[in-house]
């Protein structure tokens, strides 16, 4: 079944049977070959050795003691155990896990430096934080960037996410260095612009923020790791979205504006699986479940974690990935049809969740956001309908390609998808876009 997709977003990329190949992405595909073969770089990933080259002569308690060494340690020990068991990393993907692993433990301690300084850093509140989060390639993401545009709202952007201070000596060239590094995995993860355009000054899923801690769902689709996932899930979330709220806070006493000034706007899939600890740690925050046709979203994750696995593996399996794809989203489902049961029966009088549909956000997204803002009883001004304006006449189609997409390609069956979709479905009066 061959599908084409007009919609703004989210897009699903065009393919054959292999994904495009760039200079980039071929050049590390032979050093990785000539790596197996000789044994060069292919040192076992260590969580004790990367523990010691981000401290560079510190002590451990550089790390803090809420979010320290204590703390993340057996994350980032089971983290690189999975990856070493199951992953199959790529030449390339040994030393990106290395050097994300080192730059979140130095984040981590720039933080503990600023909050020792700024005691008053952990006791910065964040008022009713807006969570964006729902089926994945849903439009999520269309909602997000145009929410950010409010000037009464804040996002966490990709290059705050990747280095919330800047250095203490020199030049502060986060931004360009970023979307340098954006450019550059681009090149070596052929397709990615295509299906998830992303520069620097750009909202970041919340995802990237609680990987700082190695405790995110973030790994999981850069990489196959099912044992890191299973015990993701047994361990539970609080850790990483109090760690999450401290980041906020961090960011927040930067901006130097008033806490209820503005709103933070966050968002991502993920948060679906975690809501439990959402709630905990944010008991004001406004819920938006944004939903799809499934059959229309599955295909599309599928195909866009192969290409984010790309260059850190050195084989992937499309059924496998298929089947990761589909099991995860149909535990997803269940937990948002929970929550929307939950919030039925204990918050009838209580506006704390708003349900959207696809269909509606692309069809009129200003009017839908004026609707959504009614709900939690905000209202959406002149300035803020503006610049949302002007964000979706600059990115056409949200930026993104013109794709289709084939069923095929990773193991799905339509048909069986629907059968299980179906109570989703129903329960939230989603509208077939794909009929089988």
């Amino acid at each position: 079944m061959t599908v084409y997709d007009p919609t703004v977003t989210p897009p699903e990329i065009a393919q054959g049977n292999a994904s495009p190949v760039t200079l980039a992405s071929s050049a590390l595909s032979i050093a990785d070959r000539m790596s197996r073969v000789t044994g060069l770089g292919r040192r076992p990933l260590n969580a004790e050795a990367v523990i010691k080259t981000a401290l560079n002569g510190a002590p451990e308690s550089a790390f803090g003691p809420e979010f320290g060494i204590r703390q993340f340690a057996e994350g980032l020990t089971v983290l690189f155990n999975a990856l070493e068991r199951e992953a199959d990393l790529s030449l390339f993907g040994r030393f990106a896990v290395r050097w994300d692993s080192i730059r979140c433990l130095r984040n981590l301690m720039r933080m503990w430096q600023e909050e020792q300084a700024h005691a008053a850093i952990a006791d910065t509140p964040i008022h009713r934080p807006l969570i964006i989060t729902g089926l994945p390639r849903s439009g999520t993401t269309f909602l997000h960037r145009l929410l950010d545009c409010d000037p009464m709202t804040r996002s966490p952007s990709v290059w705050q996410t990747m280095a919330p201070y800047p250095p203490r000596k020199g030049a502060d060239k986060r931004i360009a260095q970023t979307d340098r590094d954006l450019r550059y995995f681009g090149q070596i993860a052929p397709g990615f612009r295509d299906v998830h355009p992303l520069t620097a000054s750009m909202p970041q899923e919340c995802t990237e923020i609680t990987a700082q801690i190695f405790q995110s769902l973030r790994f999981d689709t850069t990489f196959r790791i099912p044992s890191y996932l299973a015990w993701q899930d047994a361990q539970g979330h609080n850790l990483a979205y109090r760690f999450h709220k401290r980041f906020l806070q961090h960011l927040q006493h930067q901006s130097g504006d008033a806490p209820e000034a503005v709103q933070w706007v966050l968002k991502c899939p993920d948060h679906v699986f975690a809501l439990d600890a959402v709630r905990s740690v944010y008991p004001d925050a406004r819920i938006v479940f944004v939903h799809r046709d499934p059959l229309k979203v599955l295909p599309s994750v599928a195909k866009l974690t192969e290409i984010l696995r790309q260059p850190f593996t050195g084989t992937q399996n499309k059924t496998d990935i298929g089947d990761q794809v589909t099991g995860r989203w149909h535990q997803g489902v269940a937990a948002m049809m929970q929550a929307a049961d939950s919030n039925d029966a204990a918050h009838s009088n209580e506006p704390g969740i708003c349900h959207i549909q696809y269909r509606e956000l692309t069809a009129d997204p200003i009017g839908t956001i004026d609707r959504l803002y009614n709900h939690f009883g905000k209202e959406l001004r002149a300035d803020a309908r503006k610049a949302m304006d002007v964000e979706m006449n600059r990115r056409k189609r949200g930026g993104y390609g013109q794709n289709v997409y084939h069923f095929a390609e990773h193991g799905l069956d339509a048909k069986r998808e629907r059968t299980f979709f179906k109570d989703y479905m129903k329960r939230f009066g989603i509208v077939e876009e794909i009929l089988v």
